[in-house]
């Protein structure tokens, strides 16, 4: 019985694997998210944009594992759609767990070429793991708005 009932749990646990796989944001919604907080920016300012942006409860940027993040073109977390206490640091130094200075690359990406994709690992909101995370960056004036999605 109880080799029974282990064996319901392990079919049950790997039914849930792909319940999440399916649960994940896509590049193209990560891509339209984006579109939208810039949108957002340009139409109604900085500050009523950078509220919606950090306020969870709006679904319009916190999706699943998709959620906004707002820097200023020197790496000043300016909005952070899971993790607050990032707002105001200065993290163009900050790397992720394998040395990569991903803000800096941002950075450069929103200078350089006004959008674009940036690789690197970062805590998964969902899993609470760090995973490997491709962010899409878009430039609004001063400011890079980005999301991402985790592989």
């Amino acid at each position: 019985m109880k080799m029974f009932l282990g064996g319901i749990a392990i079919s049950l646990g790997l039914l849930a694997l792909p319940a999440y796989a399916t649960e994940k944001g896509s590049a193209n919604e990560a891509v339209a998210m984006v579109k939208k907080a810039v949108a957002l920016i340009k139409s109604d300012g900085k500050e009523k944009a950078l509220a919606a942006i950090s306020d969870p409860a709006n679904k319009d940027f916190h999706d699943r594992d998709l959620y906004i993040y707002v820097y200023d073109l020197n790496g000043v977390a300016v909005a952070h759609g899971v993790n607050p206490k990032l707002v105001g640091k200065n993290l163009l130094d900050m790397k992720d767990n394998e040395g990569k200075a991903m803000i800096q690359e941002m950075v450069k990406v929103a200078k350089e070429k006004g959008s674009g994709w940036v690789d690197f690992k970062w805590p998964n909101p969902v899993t609470k793991a760090v995973e490997a995370k491709s962010g899409y960056v878009e430039r609004a004036g001063d400011l890079l708005v980005g999301s991402g999605i985790y592989k």
